[in-house]
């Protein structure tokens, strides 16, 4: 399997326990997908640059995540179903170029 990041922006709606809701959600759905949360990164609260369905800003977090690649659009689907996310965003973590 390989590494994937996702950076998720959810509603600032939100207080501090639904959003961990949300992401146990998510990395309940992970597992059920026979895949593996590495790290989870809270970021915070930040300021849009632009209007998401009105909202000008949102609370944003980063996960580190390895899942099969059969799993990753019914994943995805589910991400676009979710009311509360705003975007998000869903890329494979290369691996560093070494220098000799």
């Amino acid at each position: 399997m390989k590494n994937y990041e996702l950076l998720t922006i959810f509603k600032p709606s939100l207080d501090s326990e639904e959003l961990d809701k949300i992401t146990d959600k998510l990395s309940a759905d992970i597992k059920a997908a026979k895949g593996e949360v590495i790290s989870v990164d809270k970021i915070g609260r930040k300021k849009l640059a632009y209007d998401l369905q009105g909202y000008r800003d949102g609370f944003f977090t980063n996960m580190v995540l390895s899942i099969p690649a059969e799993a990753i659009v019914e994943f995805k689907r589910n991400l676009k179903l979710n009311d509360n996310v705003l975007r998000f965003m869903f890329m494979e973590v290369s691996k560093k170029a070494q220098t000799v």
